[in-house]
């Protein structure tokens, strides 16, 4: 059982700032239009008991 999820959203929003939140991923934040071009992917443990059933 797998859960997939994009960030999307215009540009200087604050997308790559919530992704490194989420992931601790580091990727580059800066405050001016499309400092982030290359799609990022990242991997985030959800721990869920019903998956350990």
């Amino acid at each position: 059982m797998g859960f997939k999820c994009g960030i999307v959203g215009l540009p200087n929003v604050g997308k790559s700032t919530l992704f490194n939140a989420l992931t601790k991923a580091g990727i580059e934040a800066a405050n001016f239009p499309f400092c982030t071009i290359e799609p990022n992917t990242g991997v985030v443990p959800m721990p869920d008991p019903r998956l350990d059933q």
